[in-house]
C-alpha cells in the first residue's frame, strides 16, 4: 500500500537524525554533511508543498459544497418553469424553451 506524503516525511526525518547521528561513519560512502543539508532542505520543501496542498484541498472542498448547492437551487427554478411551461405553453412552443418532451 501505498504511503502517505506525511508518513514518507516522518521516515525521511528519522533517517536525516541516524544520518546526523552516524555522519562520521557514513562519509566514507558519500553520504556526509552536505547530503544530510540537502535532504533537510528536501523535506522542508515537501513539508511545505503538502501543507499547501492540503489547503487548497479544503478549498476545493469548501467550492465544491457551494457549487452543489447552487445546483440544486438552479434544478429547482428550472423544474418550476419547466412545469409551468408546459401548462401554460402551447406544445408546439415548448422547444423554444428547450424542452424536447412530447407531453
Amino acid at each position: 500500500m501505498a504511503r502517505t506524503y506525511s508518513g514518507q516525511v516522518s521516515d525521511a526525518q528519522v533517517m536525516l537524525a541516524g544520518i546526523k547521528t552516524n555522519q562520521d561513519v557514513l562519509e566514507t560512502r558519500k553520504i556526509g554533511e552536505e547530503f544530510a543539508e540537502n535532504l533537510d532542505k528536501l523535506i522542508g520543501t515537501c513539508i511545505k508543498l503538502n501543507n499547501e496542498q492540503e489547503e487548497l484541498k479544503a478549498r476545493l472542498k469548501t467550492k465544491t459544497e457551494e457549487l452543489n448547492k447552487q445546483m440544486a437551487e438552479l434544478k429547482a427554478r428550472t423544474s418550476e418553469a419547466r412545469k409551468i411551461i408546459k401548462l401554460d405553453m402551447p406544445q408546439s412552443t415548448w422547444k423554444e424553451f428547450g424542452i424536447l418532451d412530447k407531453r
